[in-house]
Parts: structure tokens; C-alpha cells; sequence
């Protein structure tokens, strides 16, 4: 009789992403999606499977303007499409693409960066049923995806923190939310005397079931998406989340164990009437009165907009 791992187990009740562009470790852990942002797409780009599609965007870029700075974003922008491109080829639903962390405060520049994205894809021969938009859960971010839901360009709301974060988005429609459980939990490891967490008592753990519980309840369809994970006890913590992506070390890790991993989320079908809907002032205060939301928010957004910059001056020495 075959033994399953834990990761077999796992897909059996959430469906698994690969939270990572090395091509490679999807194409070995075969995810049903794939997630990137300006970190992992960073990390990506030092394979020298990308290296033609750094060359091929610089070309492109170098053809659809005179204007060096323009050329820099544009090659930035095609080479987020094109590893996204390559990612599509081995996964059989979706991947997510991230709008640069500099417009998070930019209702109107975010709808136009997801729409150059999207059209990117698209003159690629990619539909836009195989693309997620990535952007930051800020008001102005939650009110951009709002606006791209309506145009049929569906999203991915990260860098979510705060409860009043995810009750924003599902009010808005939005596809997709990734609550950041790692990084939840480390904030509490720096900033309180608990310096470990059994995975029931993991902050970031129950953060993301209690999203889980009020979405479910009070009928919501946005997918909750675990992220940002530390070690597997958070990740066998949420197991029956609608999906949690997962970087390669820790996917190998549950593929490398046979333990048992039992449910620990379900929708039980209770449905409670949905409640008055958030307002921008209720919002920005609830989100405020939560320490560890507003650090790490802040800080997530200035990490990924480094780590865009770092791109761009790549592809800058690229460009010539």
C-alpha cells in the first residue's frame, strides 16, 4: 500500500500553489497556480533559463520608445509578462502578476499598470482568465481591484495584514486575498516576549481562519490564500484554506513526510446576513488601531519597491 505525503494529503483538501518563478520547482511540484512579485521575480531572474527573456525584453523595450526611462518600465513590465508566460506553460490555472509597489497609494495608476499587464498578456496570445493581478490591500489598492473586477481583469490583493484589510476586499469583490501568516508571525517574534508559536497559537495562523470563518459565513466568494509561510506546522495549521501557496523548501518538506495531516478548515454552509459595509474612514482607523498591520504593510511595500528598483537597474545596465 502507497503512502501518501503530506503534501498529497494536503491537495486532497486545498488546492496548492507555488509561491516562487523558479521553473524548475513547479515544474517538480506541479501547483495549480504559480505567485510572483518584484522579490521572487528578483530571485527568478538570476536562472540563466531567464536570461533569453531579459534579452528579449530589453529588445522590445529598445523598440516601443525613444525615451531611456520609459524604456526601463517598459522592459520591466515585459519581463514580469514574459516569466509569467513561461510559468503558464507549466501550470494548468493561473499566475499572478504584481503592480509596482510605487503605485500602492494610486487608485488610477494601479488600474492602468493592471491593464498594461494585461494587454501584455494578451498580444502574447494569454487570456486574462489565466492571470491574476497582484496588488497591495491599501484603500486606494482595494478600490483599483474594485474597478479591474468590473473590467474582467481579476485579482490578487497581498500584502494583507489587518482583518479590516479582508473585509474591505471581499466587499469589493475581489477575487483573491493572500493574508501574509509568516509575516504576521514574526512581527509578534520581534516585537513581543513570545519568541515561538505552537501553530494553534500562531497569530498569522489564526488571522487566516478567522478571514476564513467570516468570509464563509456570511457568504462571501473571495478565495483566501494563505502566504508567507515559515515553517509547515503553519501550513498543516490551515489545512482546508482554499488554497495556500507555498515556497519550494516547504513544499519539499511536505513531500518528504508522511505524517497524517487532518482538516483544520471547513465551511460548515452557516450563513449569517452580511453586515453594513466598511467605510473608508472605518477602514483606515481599524487598520490604524492594528500595530503589527500598519508596520508590516508599510515595510512590505518599501521591500518590494527596493527589489522593483533593483530590477529596473538591471535592466537599465541591459538597456545600455
Amino acid at each position: 500500500m502507497t503512502v501518501s505525503t503530506q503534501l498529497e494529503q494536503l491537495r486532497q483538501y486545498t488546492t496548492v500553489v507555488a509561491d516562487t518563478g523558479d521553473i524548475e520547482a513547479i515544474a517538480r511540484y506541479r501547483p495549480v497556480d504559480a505567485t510572483t512579485n518584484p522579490s521572487l521575480l528578483l530571485k527568478a531572474v538570476e536562472h540563466p533559463a531567464y536570461a533569453p527573456l531579459i534579452e528579449e525584453s530589453v529588445e522590445w523595450a529598445m523598440q516601443a520608445s525613444n525615451s531611456r526611462d520609459q524604456q526601463i518600465i517598459d522592459a520591466g513590465d515585459h519581463l514580469a509578462v514574459a516569466v509569467g508566460r513561461k510559468i503558464i506553460e507549466l501550470v494548468p490555472g493561473r499566475v499572478s502578476t504584481e503592480v509596482d509597489a510605487r503605485l500602492s497609494f494610486d487608485t488610477d495608476a494601479t488600474i492602468a499598470k493592471a491593464e498594461r499587464l494585461v494587454s501584455l498578456y494578451e498580444d502574447a496570445g494569454i487570456p486574462r482568465n489565466r492571470i491574476l493581478i497582484k496588488v497591495a490591500s491599501t484603500w486606494e489598492g482595494i478600490r483599483a481591484a474594485e474597478q479591474l473586477e468590473r473590467r474582467g481583469i481579476q485579482c490578487n490583493l497581498t500584502l494583507l495584514f489587518s482583518f479590516e484589510q479582508a473585509v474591505a476586499c471581499a466587499e469589493a469583490g475581489v477575487f483573491l486575498i493572500s493574508p501574509f501568516v509568516g509575516r504576521i508571525m514574526d512581527w509578534y517574534v520581534a516585537n513581543t516576549s513570545t519568541k515561538s508559536f505552537a501553530p494553534e497559537d500562531d497569530p498569522g495562523v489564526q488571522s487566516v481562519r478567522r478571514i476564513y470563518d467570516w468570509y464563509k459565513l456570511h457568504g462571501f466568494e473571495t478565495v483566501v490564500m494563505g502566504a508567507s509561510f515559515r515553517n509547515t506546522g503553519q501550513i498543516l495549521a490551515l489545512a482546508g484554506c482554499d488554497r495556500l501557496t507555498i515556497s519550494p523548501d516547504l513544499l519539499e518538506k511536505l513531500e518528504a513526510s508522511t505524517d497524517a495531516v487532518p482538516r483544520a478548515l471547513e465551511d460548515k454552509g452557516t450563513r449569517q446576513a452580511k453586515v453594513a459595509r466598511l467605510t473608508e474612514a472605518a477602514f483606515r482607523w481599524g487598520h490604524n488601531e492594528d500595530a503589527m498591520a500598519t508596520d508590516k504593510l508599510a515595510d512590505g511595500i518599501r521591500k518590494f519597491a527596493v527589489d522593483q528598483r533593483k530590477l529596473e537597474t538591471m535592466l537599465g545596465a541591459k538597456l545600455g
